[in-house]
């Protein structure tokens, strides 16, 4: 029997292997040549690179945005710069073969003239998590591992949703990226985790997907749960009360705001392969003791 697994795994990663020059199209809508499969990759998103080592690829990157911090072997690659701040020459100087980009910011414009291949994506819906890891493992010949990875996510998602469906209530819930304040739809991934946690979300789906909103509007939706992912940067439920008209929020009244940490928010707002402690992260916070320890 193991030896028929081992078989049928060796067949499906010849089946699944990339075949080059490989011309995809990018979340730009841009027609990306790869020539030959990626030996020398710069990474200038975290969740792509938690994606590209969770397929194997890590030991193929020799740079990575400054934010890229897990796994460790990630945290130690040499740094680029951000999504609004990268070093153009910096990066050249690596001579990647491929560089994963945002669709965000000017950095794919301004390396494709320097005649660099690469390839932008864009991330932002729950299903857009596992398009994203199987694109990215055709792009670096790990087809197969990036399969392997998308069922090893639907699992452990599953597993907690199973649980959180336990859970006797489902408050509503807003979420709050930054004090702008710019928050989560229902349609994002952060919005469907948060309906896989249990929790309603109290932002309109027509508002898009991570929309800039009035800070009326939630004191109008008078949520029972608040989360602050923009606690790490000084944003406590004690300085949201003294917003106009917060203080008599539900959330507010009842001491229902979820502060998180820096490893937390990491995690919840990152598309990739973590995506299930994200959802962690949420059910603890609707449904505290839910889960035990």
């Amino acid at each position: 029997m193991k030896k028929l697994l081992a078989l049928l795994s060796v067949l499906l990663t010849l089946a699944l292997a990339t075949s080059y020059p490989l011309v995809v199209t990018d979340d730009l809508g841009r027609a990306v040549t790869v020539p030959a499969e990626p030996q020398r990759i710069v990474v200038m998103l975290p969740s792509a690179t938690e994606t590209l080592c969770s397929i194997g690829a890590c030991d193929k990157i020799v740079a990575t945005d400054d934010y890229s911090n897990w796994p460790p072997e990630a945290a130690a690659k040499p740094k680029a710069g951000g999504l609004y701040n990268p070093n153009v020459e910096l990066i050249a100087s690596f001579e990647p073969d491929l560089v994963i980009s945002s669709k965000y910011g000017k950095l794919t414009e301004a390396l494709e003239k320097l005649g660099l291949t690469v390839y932008a994506v864009n991330t932002q819906t729950y299903d857009d998590i596992f398009r994203t890891a199987r694109n990215l493992g055709r792009l670096v010949n790990r087809e197969a591992e990036a399969e392997a990875l998308v069922a090893r996510i639907n699992q452990q998602v599953y597993a907690l949703e199973s649980q959180a469906a336990k859970a006797k209530d489902r408050p509503t819930v807003y979420y709050e990226i930054d004090a702008t304040p710019y928050t989560v739809g229902p349609d994002s991934f952060i919005g469907t985790l948060i309906k896989k946690a249990r929790g309603v979300n109290v932002i309109p789906a027509e508002l898009g997907l991570f929309p800039k909103i009035s800070p009326e509007l939630v004191v109008e939706k008078n949520p029972e749960v608040i989360v602050l992912g923009d606690a790490p940067y000084g944003v406590t439920a004690a300085k949201i009360a003294e917003r106009p008209g917060w203080a008599g929020i539900r959330a507010i009244q009842d001491g229902r705001v979820c502060e998180l940490t820096k490893e937390q928010t990491d995690v919840v707002h990152r598309p990739g392969p973590r995506v299930a402690e994200g959802l962690k992260v949420l059910i603890d916070c609707f449904h505290p003791g839910l889960l035990g320890e």
